[in-house]
């Protein structure tokens, strides 16, 4: 199965290497799609000499500035989905997402139209260095998601995703409205409503290795005030989906 993953990067520059190396070591078939909004890091051109140093297993999208997460991954799809990956990947480059976790959701994307990588499933966990209050925000954050939008789920937050192409071409992007993390909980609702088979993989959820964070409290807060925007877009869609359970 080919497989390209897509990275969106900002300041990455520590991390970037480090990913290609774990990821090309994987006993998968691979590409990579790198992101970039003109990180001032120079990321871009890191990853502009990775992309020579692995031809034709690394493209380079170059962004003229931080235009969210949103357009990152959109820009992407619609890049990938034009050539002949059987399967797509969001992926962060900050290790909190396990290359070695892209193994076993290629396994089960054999069965599920998605595969999300799941903190909260049986088998998952969170980082064991987190303090008490980021564990319980992350997992009220997904309980109060979830229980809004009736979904079937254990992590919808999720940022790390294998998706089949058939599946993403059929996904309407024109109607995708949310922008920051938020998108990635409108993306999971509206593959729900549109009956898509969605599974879920146990994944360690890490603290990024290097670098600094992007998330903050203030993010979170308008994610949560707008998963009620997401529930009234949709509300001609059939909510009734279909999720095969692991």
């Amino acid at each position: 199965m080919r497989i390209t993953v897509i990275t969106p990067t900002y300041n990455e520059a520590e991390n970037l290497p480090k990913l290609v190396s774990a990821l090309f070591s994987l006993p998968l078939d691979l590409r990579l799609l790198v992101v970039d909004d003109n990180s001032p890091d120079g990321t871009g051109q890191i990853a502009e000499e990775l992309a020579r140093k692995y031809p034709g297993q690394i493209e380079v999208l170059h962004r003229p500035g931080k235009m969210g997460l949103r357009s990152a991954y959109l820009n992407g799809f619609q890049k990938i989905l034009d050539g002949n990956a059987q399967a797509v990947v969001q992926m962060d480059a900050d290790f909190s997402h396990d290359p070695s976790s892209l193994v076993h959701m290629a396994e089960l994307l054999k069965t599920y139209d998605v595969v999300l990588g799941s903190r909260y499933t049986a088998g998952g966990s969170v980082d064991a260095r987190w303090p008490l209050w980021r564990r319980s925000l992350s997992a009220f954050g997904n309980f109060y998601a979830r229980s809004i939008l009736r979904l079937p789920l254990h992590d919808v937050t999720t940022g790390y995703r294998m998706w089949r192409s058939e599946t993403l071409k059929q996904i309407p992007f024109e109607r995708i409205q949310s922008s920051g993390y938020v998108f990635l909980v409108e993306m999971a609702y509206l593959t729900h409503c549109l009956e898509f088979k969605i599974g879920e993989s146990p994944i360690y959820f890490a603290d990024r290795r290097w670098g600094k964070s992007k998330m903050s409290f203030k993010i979170q807060l308008e994610a949560a005030l707008r998963i009620w925007q997401v529930l009234w877009n949709y509300r001609s869609l059939k909510k009734a989906g279909r999720l095969a359970r692991l």
